[in-house]
């Protein structure tokens, strides 16, 4: 059974384990790099295609000559190379939108993983337990959840917060059944994060780092660029102690900010899986809607500080990270995702159904109809014209990514 659900723990290792986990991940970063150049190597210059099967009998030779090698469980050497795998044939598939594999650089995040047969969790007490490791031994990790079923893989990974582990999970729940609770539509936005149709007020995201922390992160930054100037002039580039010290404060106030929007994110998608029959969204494009204005040499875009601001604040409220976890979400809730036509949501009256630019002048936050003269916040109005969509929709557009619902007709047709 394949894993179905993740479970990520905070990890404690000792200084020793410490050590020998990141030396581990940086071996993985290595033998990804040199996977990935054979590969390239052998279809540019015989137009041979190399798999992990292949790779995996000269990985047993390269690990009896490389010593740095052989000390990585051969597991999780095997791993790399079927994630290899599975970055290609991501990129050759038409509706994955993952590009061509790429090679990893030292500051990429440290990270190992190995298959569910090589790793053993026992419970020590209720709030802490143990995972056993191939040439590591036991680990000690915060059990803040129940595992709820059979570890297929884990992933042991470093961020700006500390390690973590993560388990994929098989737990062989299936679809609910549907919960028969009232629907909505939410329009998620940048002024207001989420606006459900049911409810007369939106709901904000918190700021990820507060004023005192973005003041410390802007002189972080700074210094950062003085001690990698001063590095580059008289130490040739090598990284000093005190270089590393302020690149690791720099992670941990990023990683705080991360932890931040994804506890907002988390707990406004259960809410709204849990608490409605159907959740209906827009099906928006955000690698098109945050594409840069920056333009060519030869004719230089307009406003490309001010669209590279909306960039940064479309992706800091992650409208496709919501999707994704309301996908799976509504299935575990017995809701139901509807992803409808974004076209004309902002400018079409949920009461009279009209479309006219007219009604909401200046993209401000009033919504104002030229034709009925419905007033409404232009963010609620939104979200009661996709709730609207979704109920013509009827649940054939659940879960996909081209959805065809209806959409209401100009005022000038």
């Amino acid at each position: 059974m394949k894993a179905d659900m993740g479970r990520r723990y905070r990890l404690y290792p000792t200084v020793d384990q410490e050590r020998v986990l990141t030396s581990w991940g940086h071996t993985c970063r290595a033998l990804w790099n040199m996977a990935l150049e054979q590969r390239a190597y052998l279809w540019t210059q015989r137009r041979l295609t190399l798999r992990a099967n292949e790779q995996c009998k000269q990985l047993t030779l390269a690990r009896a000559e490389l010593p740095w090698l052989a000390e990585l469980p051969a597991q999780a050497a095997q791993q790399v190379l079927r994630h290899l795998d599975r970055a290609y044939e991501n990129f050759f598939n038409p509706d994955h939108p993952a590009r061509f594999p790429q090679r990893k650089k030292r500051r990429h995040r440290v990270s190992v993983s190995l298959p569910g047969q090589t790793v053993e969790v026992r419970k020590l007490n209720r709030h802490w337990a143990e995972v056993r490791m191939p040439k590591l031994g036991w680990v000690r990790f915060r059990l803040s959840r129940a595992l709820g079923g059979t570890i297929r893989n884990a992933t042991v990974s470093r961020d700006g917060s500390g390690w973590h582990v993560s388990f994929g999970v098989a737990t062989g729940v299936g679809p609910q059944a549907p919960n028969e609770k009232p629907g909505c539509g939410v329009d998620f936005g940048v002024a207001a994060s989420a606006y459900v149709s049911t409810e007369s007020s939106p709901r904000i995201k918190p700021e990820g780092l507060t004023a005192h922390e973005r003041q410390r992160l802007e002189a972080l930054e700074q210094r950062k660029a003085r001690q990698i100037t001063y590095a580059r002039k008289h130490q040739g580039g090598r990284h000093s102690r005190r270089l590393r010290a302020t690149i690791a404060s720099i992670d941990r106030l990023k990683a705080r900010e991360t932890n931040r929007r994804r506890d907002f994110t988390h707990k406004l998608t259960t809410d709204l899986a849990q608490n409605h029959g159907f959740v209906g969204i827009e099906d928006l494009r955000v690698t098109q809607m945050t594409s840069s204005a920056r333009g060519t040499p030869e004719r230089p875009g307009r406003g490309v500080s001010q669209k590279a601001g909306l960039n940064r604040a479309i992706l800091d409220n992650c409208p496709t990270e919501r999707r994704r976890q309301l996908e799976y979400k509504c299935r575990l809730y017995g809701s139901e995702l509807i992803a409808v036509p974004a076209f004309h949501t902002s400018q079409t009256c949920a009461a009279c159904g009209k479309v006219d630019p007219a009604s909401r002048r200046g993209c401000g936050r009033l919504f104002v109809c030229a034709h009925c003269r419905h007033e409404d916040d232009a963010d609620h109005n939104a979200s009661v014209e996709i709730e609207a969509r979704a109920r013509r929709a009827g649940g054939s557009a659940i879960n996909s990514t081209r959805s065809t619902g209806k959409v209401r007709v100009s005022a000038s047709g």
